[in-house]
């Protein structure tokens, strides 16, 4: 059974860095995986990615350093099974509001009798295909819950979220809130980042591991420094399109 270095890390409160791995391809996965972060966010939900191609860049990271973050697009319970099915360990869930919808992912990626996980591990690449022995009885350890609160009603029902055993980290949105919050496109403003310093600080104090993505290299070591411990720092996407943009103008 493979061991989730990347929650043990967390538990432990090291800070961690990250990239968006956007592209939904496994050639680009497998590159991203030989750059050197800790974690790489295979998105689901921005990305044009299916359980399919999600599987396929897990497959890809298998020889990297790096640890797979799988977001979903929601946080439906049958997709919490397909992807902790096809072998990924740690999920981020966007748009969760309530101490109830954490409580309700808690239990979709675990199995009876704390949760409600599908008993199919006899045909999934997780459990190496039956090759791990008692998969069904370790799994559970290693399960990583990162939930992401990214609007008002999220902030107000914080400590709702983080009394939720079992929620191993909580990603502020800062695109989303800055927007709910009347600031859309202005995740700078006063007001949102007081806000977010707030939650950083209450996630932590709770005994949580607290993450955002910033590409404004100035922006993520002031996150890190308020006690962000699992912090993006880019976006293959815009590093690629960036780098063919300016090395197309520096020849026009």
């Amino acid at each position: 059974m493979q061991k989730n270095e990347f929650k043990a890390a967390l538990k432990r409160g090291a800070v961690q860095i990250g990239c968006w791995v956007g592209l939904a391809d496994g050639y680009a996965a497998e590159i991203a995986g030989e750059a050197g972060f800790d974690w790489l966010l295979i998105d689901g939900e921005h990305a044009p990615n299916d359980i399919r191609s999600m599987r396929e860049q897990l497959t890809a990271l298998g020889r990297s350093s790096s640890h797979p973050v799988i977001r979903l697009p929601v946080g439906e319970v049958w997709m919490v099974k397909q992807a902790m099915d096809i072998g990924a360990q740690t999920l981020l869930i966007p748009l969760v509001e309530t101490g109830a919808q954490a409580e309700e992912l808690v239990r979709a990626m675990r199995y009876a009798p704390s949760g409600i996980r599908g008993m199919g591990a006899a045909l999934a690449r997780a459990s190496r295909f039956s090759g791990i022995e008692g998969y069904i009885h370790k799994a559970d350890a290693e399960a990583c819950l990162l939930v992401q609160v990214e609007t008002v009603k999220g902030l107000e029902a914080l400590d709702d979220i983080l009394a939720v055993e079992g929620v191993d980290g909580v990603f502020i949105g800062p695109a989303d809130l800055s927007a709910d919050m009347g600031y859309p496109g202005n995740a700078g403003a006063p007001e949102v980042v007081a806000a977010i310093r707030d939650a950083i600080t209450r996630i932590r104090a709770a005994g949580r591991a607290a993450g955002i993505l910033s590409t404004e290299e100035a922006q993520a070591r002031s996150w890190i420094e308020t006690g962000a411990n699992f912090v993006a720092v880019g976006i293959d996407v815009v590093l690629l399109a960036n780098g063919l943009r300016a090395l197309a103008a520096r020849f026009r």
